[in-house]
């Protein structure tokens, strides 16, 4: 298994991708340290990922807060004796808007988030990580940050993460002496919870089948089917694992072929 007892941290663990995280840490072998700010969330996704309660621990955090990721990195230590990854899912990507509209003000509290609040949540971890020997911290970035999306516009949260994935050079080179690595995962259009959400609404909207909406964001991929939230996992899973050990710095798109690079 790629993590058999491996001890991943993973933030922003609700309905969506940081649920597929957890489940995947679990699946091969790992323990799956959950962390978001609604409690009840990370309840039930610990129970349906690990009903016997063995392999995970979960703790409320806000990543805006240095004190809640500084616990959350405590609770894996103290549960499962350290860290060896870390997966940031957590971020704010529900504003939308272009410059024209900008309310700075959001922009800021949308940077304090993606960008400050991986690097806090990464800090907090670092002891455990360096006292561990190594190991891999793995951020959630998006396609948007290379590409400009065609169907909505999120100007402040491809900022924040664009931002985010040049942060992920310098922090590869300055922790690669202690052999963390890394790496950033750039999914595109991911079949899950928020892109469902997407499809219906916009079919409602517009009058058309959902069939319709879909086919018209699996038209630009090379492959007939988006990307789901569990395919992102899998590649987040390599990542964190062993496997990808002379792996760093790099960034992964994970979008059916939607953009090439």
């Amino acid at each position: 298994m790629l993590l058999q007892g491996k001890t991943v941290v993973v933030s922003g663990v609700g309905t969506g991708l940081g649920h597929r995280v957890a489940e995947a840490v679990v699946r091969d072998g790992g323990n799956a340290v959950l962390g978001a700010r609604t409690e009840a969330n990370l309840a039930t996704s610990a129970a349906a990922i690990d009903p016997a309660g063995g392999r995970t621990a979960h703790r409320a955090t806000d990543i805006t807060d240095e004190r809640q990721c500084e616990a959350l990195a405590a609770l894996a230590v103290e549960r499962f004796g350290g860290i060896d990854a870390v997966v940031h899912v957590a971020a704010w990507d529900s504003y939308f808007g272009g410059l024209a509209d900008a309310d700075f003000a959001t922009w800021q509290r949308v940077l304090d988030v993606n960008l400050l609040g991986t690097l806090r949540m990464t800090r907090a971890c670092l002891p455990a990580l360096r006292a561990g020997g190594g190991g891999s911290v793995v951020l959630i970035g998006t396609q948007s940050a290379v590409a400009a999306p065609t169907q909505v516009q999120q100007a402040a949260y491809a900022a924040s993460k664009g931002a985010l994935t040049s942060a992920m050079y310098s922090l590869a080179r300055e922790l690669g002496p202690d052999r963390i690595r890394v790496n950033t995962v750039l999914p595109g259009w991911m079949w899950g919870p928020p892109v469902e959400a997407f499809v219906r609404f916009t079919a409602r909207t517009e009058g058309v089948a959902e069939a319709a909406v879909l086919a018209r964001l699996t038209s630009r991929t090379a492959l007939p089917d988006l990307a789901t939230d569990a395919d992102v996992a899998d590649a987040v899973a390599f990542l964190a694992s062993a496997r990808a050990r002379a792996i760093t710095g790099q960034s992964l798109l994970v979008n059916a072929g939607e953009v090439m690079r």
